[in-house]
C-alpha cells in the first residue's frame, strides 16, 4: 500500500469584522483567503460581522461566536484566522471559548515570509519580526505558545522559542537588532558607493503579485522566482539595466506591498523598504487585470508616504494588459454594466505619476517603450551640450560617459568634437 506523504492541510474558518458599510472588509477577507491558501491551509468557511467597532475581548460579540464555534464542529476545523491582528487579551479569550487554534492576519503573514526567506538578511529580519510578535503576545498565546505542533505560525526560527520567557526573547531581539545594524551599515556602504559613482537607481514598488519580479526578470535576465501567488519573492534583488543610449540604471526589486501589512514586518524590513527613499525613481508595477487595482495602488501609496518616499519621479506600469485586454473581450453587454465590467471598459489612470505605461512584463510588451522613458527621464537632470574639447582635456570624455550621455564623439585637427548630455558637475568643468 503507498503511504500518503502529502502534508495535511489546516482548516481554516475566516473571521472579519465590517465596521462601516462600503468599507472593504470583503476584499479583505478574499486577500486573507489567499494568504491562508499560501500558507498551507485550506479555508472551509467565512464569518463577516456588522458591528460598530471590534469587541475588545473577543474581536466579535458572543452571537458570531456561537456561529464560529458551529462552523468549527461542522467542517471539523483546526482553528480560526481573524483579519486583523488580536489583542493578547482577544487572542487568550478566543482560545479558551472556542478550544481551537486562534491565528490572526499577522500570524498568517510572518509564516508565509518565514518560509520564503532566502538570504541572511531576510532570515534576520523574519526572525526579528516574528520574536516582536510573540513578545507582544505571550500572554494571549495560551496553550498555542506551549504546543510544539506544526502548522501555520510555528514556521521559522520562532518553532525553536515557543518556550522561551520575555527576558531570552528580549536578549535574542537586541543580538538581531545589532546584527542588522551590521546590515544597514553594510547597505549604507553600498549605497554612497552608488552615489559616488554616480549610477542612478529605480526601485520597483507594488502590491503584492502584480509582476514585480516578472518585470525584472524580463528586463535584466535575473532569475528571480516569480509566480501567480501572494509574496512569491522577499528577499531583494538589484541588477543592473543597460538602457539603449548606453546608460546604466540599477533596478532593486522590493517587498511587495499588501493590505494591513504587520507593524512587525515594516520596522524589520525598514532598511530594506526605505531603498525605495534613496531611489532616483520609483517603477509602480500595478496588476492592471485586477478589479482591485484603484484600492491596491492606493495602499501602495500610503505606504510609500509612510516611508518617508516623497518627491519622486514615478512611472507607472499598467501589468498584465494582455489579460485585462482578455478579460474585456470576453464580457457580455450585460456584464459591461456591472462594478467589474465597468473597471474593464473604462480608462485605468494613476494622476500621481508622471508617465504611465501600458505593458505585459511575461510577454515582453511595452519594455521598449519603458526603456526610453527610463532614459529621458534620467536626461532631464542633465544638460545638453556641443563642444569642441582641446586634447590635453581628454580626460573629460571618460567623465561624460561615466555620468552623462555621450552621444557623438569626433576627432579633429582642432580637438575633439562632441554632442552629450552632462551632469552639472561635468559641466562647470567644460571649456
Amino acid at each position: 500500500m503507498p503511504i500518503d506523504t502529502e502534508a495535511k492541510k489546516e482548516k481554516v474558518i475566516l473571521v472579519a469584522v465590517s465596521e462601516r458599510d462600503g468599507d472593504d472588509t470583503a476584499d479583505s477577507v478574499k486577500e486573507l483567503g489567499e494568504l491562508a491558501a499560501t500558507a498551507g491551509a485550506l479555508v472551509v468557511g467565512t464569518v463577516i460581522q456588522n458591528r460598530e467597532k471590534i469587541h475588545p475581548g473577543t474581536y466579535v460579540g458572543t452571537g458570531k461566536i456561537d456561529e464560529i464555534a458551529e462552523l468549527l464542529d461542522i467542517y471539523n476545523a483546526d482553528g480560526i484566522i481573524c483579519d486583523d491582528e488580536l489583542s493578547p487579551a482577544q487572542m487568550k479569550n478566543l482560545g479558551n471559548i472556542l478550544s481551537c487554534k486562534i491565528m490572526d492576519r499577522t500570524m498568517v503573514i510572518l509564516d508565509i515570509f518565514a518560509g520564503r526567506a532566502r538570504t541572511g538578511e531576510g532570515k534576520l529580519q523574519v526572525e526579528l519580526a516574528q520574536l516582536r510578535y510573540r513578545l507582544n503576545h505571550l500572554t494571549g498565546m495560551g496553550r498555542e505558545m506551549s504546543r510544539l505542533g506544526g502548522g501555520i505560525g510555528t514556521r521559522g526560527p520562532g518553532e525553536k522559542k515557543l518556550e522561551m520567557d520575555r527576558r531570552l526573547i528580549r536578549d535574542r531581539i537586541s543580538i538581531l537588532k545589532s546584527e542588522l545594524k551590521d546590515v544597514v551599515r553594510h547597505r549604507e556602504i553600498n549605497r554612497k558607493q552608488r552615489e559616488k559613482n554616480h549610477v542612478p537607481v529605480a526601485a520597483i514598488v507594488g502590491y503584492t503579485n502584480a509582476g514585480k519580479s516578472t518585470l525584472l526578470n524580463a528586463l535584466t535576465g535575473a532569475s528571480v522566482l516569480s509566480e501567480d501567488m501572494v509574496f512569491a519573492t522577499l528577499d531583494p534583488t538589484t541588477r543592473m539595466l543597460a538602457l539603449d543610449n548606453k546608460q546604466e540604471i540599477l533596478l532593486t526589486d522590493t517587498v511587495g506591498f499588501i493590505r494591513k501589512l504587520p507593524h512587525h514586518l515594516i520596522e524589520a524590513f525598514k532598511s530594506t523598504l526605505e531603498e525605495a527613499k534613496y531611489a532616483d525613481i520609483i517603477i509602480h508595477v500595478v496588476d492592471a487585470s485586477n478589479p482591485e487595482a484603484d484600492k491596491q495602488m492606493y495602499i501602495v501609496y500610503e505606504t510609500l508616504n509612510n516611508l518617508g518616499v516623497e518627491g519622486k519621479k514615478i512611472i507607472t506600469l499598467f501589468n498584465k494588459w494582455d489579460l485585462r485586454r482578455e478579460r474585456l473581450s470576453c464580457l457580455t453587454e450585460e456584464e459591461k454594466t456591472t462594478d467589474e465590467g465597468l473597471f474593464f471598459t473604462n480608462p485605468i489612470k494613476d494622476f500621481r505619476a508622471d508617465k504611465t505605461l501600458e505593458i505585459s512584463a511575461a510577454k515582453g510588451e511595452g519594455l521598449d517603450e519603458l526603456k526610453l522613458e527610463l532614459a529621458d527621464f534620467l536626461r532631464e537632470d542633465k544638460v545638453y551640450v556641443e563642444r569642441v574639447l582641446p586634447f590635453d582635456k581628454a580626460g573629460l570624455i571618460q567623465s561624460i560617459r561615466k555620468t552623462g550621455e555621450l552621444l557623438e564623439e569626433t576627432y579633429e585637427a582642432d580637438g575633439i568634437h562632441i554632442k552629450a548630455y552632462v551632469t552639472m558637475e561635468t559641466y562647470g568643468k567644460l571649456p
